[in-house]
């Protein structure tokens, strides 16, 4: 384990005065359930990252605004919202997290390892906000802005309004933010040209199903998508409408 942890720490670029935050933050409540058969609450929170998480994404949250509101001085607060909604969503999460290839040192229990979780968007975004309360912890508040800036250096630098708007991201935090899964996307037929093609897509989710078209299969889904938010703010997630 400490020869895993040090190859963490060169990816992250940063190097821990106290070892076990890191540990702890890479220590999913499966594993920690396993070691305390027990089952002392205490003890397992004190093994695991849940908290970890919550501080992480506090300590994100401020850093990636104060980072937009110095680059983008004359922006509006709907448009400083939109970006900071799309940087830390789970969506840009996940990517960061597979690019610093964090799942392969992941902490699960056998369980989670059968189910693919060193996989699971949800478990790498939670890994990687609780790596983020670990240099917090460990050191400061700087030095964790010094990461959360160098590790989405290209998302900060790409981040507009107009590139901001994930609609399926936004789509499946409003559905999980609800208890219900995330939804499906289905291509049910193609038309036109092969220069000029349209995609029809199909969004389906609980108690809800709308289509939508685009020139690509992934601008059909966003605009299914799209669509779905809609009719969700609307309370009319059980109707179908196309596009």
């Amino acid at each position: 384990m400490p020869e895993t942890l040090a190859n963490l720490e060169t990816l992250l670029g940063y190097r821990f005065q106290n070892l076990a935050l890191l540990e702890r933050a890479v220590t999913h409540r499966s594993w920690a359930y396993e070691k305390i058969p027990s089952g002392e609450e205490t003890e397992i929170r004190q093994l695991q990252n849940e908290s970890f998480e919550f501080v992480g994404d506090s300590v994100l949250g401020l850093a990636v605004a104060e980072q937009l509101f110095i680059r983008h001085t004359a922006a509006s607060e709907g448009d400083l919202t939109l970006m900071k909604h799309h940087l830390v969503s789970t969506g840009t999460l996940v990517k960061i997290a597979e690019n610093l290839n964090l799942g392969k040192f992941m902490r699960v229990g056998r369980g989670e390892e059968k189910t693919g979780g060193r996989r699971k968007q949800a478990l790498l975004a939670d890994t990687l906000e609780a790596i983020i309360a670990a240099i917090f912890f460990d050191s400061s508040y700087i030095s964790a802005r010094a990461f959360i800036n160098r590790i989405f250096a290209e998302e900060l630098r790409d981040a507009t309004p107009q590139t901001s708007i994930d609609y399926k991201t936004l789509l499946q935090e409003t559905l999980q933010a609800v208890k219900l899964s995330a939804p499906t996307y289905n291509l049910i037929k193609t038309e036109g040209p092969p220069h000029e093609r349209s995609f029809f897509v199909e969004a389906i989710w609980e108690n809800g199903k709308v289509r939508g078209v685009g020139g690509s299969i992934k601008s059909a889904e966003m605009m299914a998508a799209s669509i779905a938010l809609k009719n969700l703010n609307k309370g009319k997630a059980g109707n179908v409408k196309e596009s």
